[in-house]
């Protein structure tokens, strides 16, 4: 089993290569948002998929918290500047989205800003899909119980001292209000044009594993996408109401 994996990792790679070897060759743009609760594997998520893929080709966007300036502008000016090019593939390690989830666990924003988000994103998206853009927004999902074993080796690990950041903390102290800003958000941003896509992602091969699946599904063409299986819908699936309380989505 484990060599039949290893295989199918092997041929998922080489269709990430051949899909932006084909993105290039037709000027093709994609956005992968990535979002999900504190450890669900962002970061070796990121890594997985720009493996063996071009730099000049794959930007991750990773923003640190906005100037002062910055905070004076319109919100979405920042993430504007780093949409892809012709032939590019841009993944944000977190994004827009932190205003519906980080902002507003931890009151980093005020409400106001937050409703006029929530308002306000599903026109961003939907303007970005119109002009070509093809946009993949994945929520990654733990358990309380993983993210505690993966807080603990984050502080006892040495190798992963740079993870640790000040909002560690807390994601323990306030996981339900993480999973009430959740729940706001994928009811009120998950739209036919830029639909949310849930990932279960305690196990973390399974998670990536299916993530790769997923993208190439949605952004290769049909000659590279044929040969990619589906992903296993116990681990990645369309976000739907019902999944906030029929136990998909961790509580």
């Amino acid at each position: 089993m484990g060599g039949d994996h290893a295989a199918e990792d092997h041929a998922l790679q080489v269709a990430l290569v051949r899909y932006q070897g084909w993105a290039a060759e037709n000027d093709d743009r994609a956005v992968v948002v990535l979002e999900g609760r504190d450890t669900a594997g962002k970061d070796g998520t990121k890594r997985t998929l720009t493996r063996h893929l071009a730099v000049r080709q794959t930007r991750v966007v990773a923003l640190p918290k906005p100037t002062e300036h910055e905070r004076t502008q319109w919100f979405f000016q920042r993430y504007v500047a780093h949409l892809p090019a012709a032939g590019e593939l841009v993944i944000f390690n977190r994004s827009w989205y932190n205003r519906a989830g980080v902002e507003v666990v931890n009151g980093f924003s005020s409400p106001e800003a937050q409703a006029r988000f929530l308002e306000d994103v599903p026109g961003f998206e939907a303007m970005l899909v119109a002009d070509g853009i093809k946009l993949v927004k994945l929520w990654l999902d733990i358990s309380r119980e993983e993210q505690a074993e993966r807080l603990e080796s984050r502080r006892s690990d040495p190798l992963k001292a740079l993870k640790i950041s000040a909002l560690d903390a807390v994601a323990q102290e306030k996981w339900d209000d993480y999973s009430a800003a959740r729940d706001t958000m994928l009811s009120r941003t998950s739209t036919p044009a830029a639909p949310w896509i849930c990932v279960r992602a305690d196990h973390k091969k399974k998670a990536r594993r299916a993530i790769i699946q997923h993208l190439l599904r949605e952004l290769a063409p049909a000659k590279i996408a044929e040969d990619v299986g589906k992903p296993d819908p116990d681990t990645l699936f369309p976000f739907e109401a019902s999944a906030i309380g029929d136990g998909r989505l961790e509580r």
